[in-house]
């Protein structure tokens, strides 16, 4: 009884005991992800970079205002939707493969396709984010300089 009881905490307390198997992290989702995913996934980090690069340089300019706004706003609205496409993609093909299996799929092997489509919203919604902050920033520049003048 003892040792049942130990198994559950642990279990409790670390989720990724229970599996067997290899550990997920994002690195291994990454490298196992098909090469269309690991280019939307890439694109949205450079993306996240991006704007917080041209935000930074669009303040460091002073007082003028030329330049970058029109990217932070196209990644404020489409870092999410590019993610959740990606999701959306990688869950549908998950779905096709259970489907033709014809048999049960144990849940450590449908784990990693989760896991992608996980980092992949993650990563919409994080770029979305950047990009709602970065445009903030950059608004709050503008409003200070042109109130000033």
């Amino acid at each position: 009884m003892r040792r049942f009881s130990f198994n559950l905490v642990a279990l409790l307390l670390m989720p990724g005991v229970a599996v067997a198997g290899p550990r997920l992290s994002p690195t291994s989702v990454f490298s196992d992800a098909t090469l269309l995913m690991q280019v939307l996934m890439v694109v949205l980090i450079i993306a996240i970079v991006s704007a917080v690069v041209v935000t930074v340089a669009k303040l460091a300019r002073g007082s003028r205002l030329a330049g970058g706004s029109a990217f932070v706003l196209a990644l404020r609205l489409g870092g999410p939707l590019l993610g959740l496409l990606g999701a959306v993609y990688t869950l549908l093909m998950m779905f096709i493969g259970v489907a033709n299996a014809g048999m049960e799929v144990p849940m450590a092997v449908l784990a990693p396709g989760y896991a992608e489509a996980a980092l992949l919203f993650l990563l919409g919604l994080l770029a979305g984010v950047v990009g709602v902050v970065c445009h903030w920033v950059i608004e709050a520049r503008i409003d200070r300089t042109v109130l000033r003048e």
